[in-house]
């Protein structure tokens, strides 16, 4: 995908930094345009960022706890929750020490690409929007935030992935890729049309 892809990405979560002319966007049949942040988040939009925030003195476990509470409208038993947390944390090499640390702040790149893995597997939303969440990482960091996906994604759910990079394909099977050029949807296909860009690039579709 090629210009717009972020942009389009907080559109549909309605970053204030941006401002929609026109258009409607439809969730479950349901107009969202007009809805905050949070409400779309409730509704089951969940997003990575291409560069997640660092949140001193907030805990892993206390971010993904308050989250999940804010979301399902539920208290979290925390034990079972930390235990849910583990699990998931070993599926993705991720140390459980990190529970305890402050959102974020410290970790490497692949790290913070994998806790965000981590919270779509905690907070299973219906659609997860990830942004270039394999820019920057390592083919056995790519290799562990594929099978985060693969973990999550069932006939309930999507994934849109956004990415330059076809090479986090190379482990997952996806349904369709899109082209994006100035915001417009210039071409579509399968897996074979991510295997097509990695042979010939983008320029065909300037």
């Amino acid at each position: 995908m090629v210009h717009g892809k972020t942009t389009t990405a907080n559109a549909i979560l309605n970053n204030p930094m941006y401002s929609k002319i026109n258009g409607s966007i439809l969730f479950e049949e349901e107009d969202i345009t007009s809805l905050k942040t949070d409400e779309i988040a409730r509704k089951g939009i969940f997003m990575s960022f291409q560069l997640p925030e660092e949140i001193p003195g907030v805990s892993v476990t206390n971010f993904l706890k308050y989250a999940k509470n804010k979301i399902t409208g539920k208290p979290v038993k925390i034990f079972e929750f930390k235990d849910e947390i583990k699990n998931y944390m070993e599926e993705l090499n991720i140390n459980s020490t990190y529970m305890e640390r402050s959102l974020n702040v410290g970790f490497s790149g692949g790290e913070k690409k994998k806790n965000e893995i981590l919270q779509m597997l905690v907070l299973n939303p219906k659609l997860a929007i990830l942004d270039e969440t394999d820019s920057g990482l390592d083919v056995d960091a790519i290799k562990t935030v594929s099978k985060g996906i693969e973990m999550f994604k069932n006939d309930e759910n999507a994934v849109l992935i956004i990415t330059h990079n076809t090479k986090i394909l190379h482990s997952l099977k996806v349904d369709y890729v899109h082209v994006l050029v100035d915001g417009k949807i210039v071409k579509t296909g399968g897996q074979e049309l991510a295997r097509e860009i990695e042979e010939n690039g983008y320029s065909q579709y300037k």
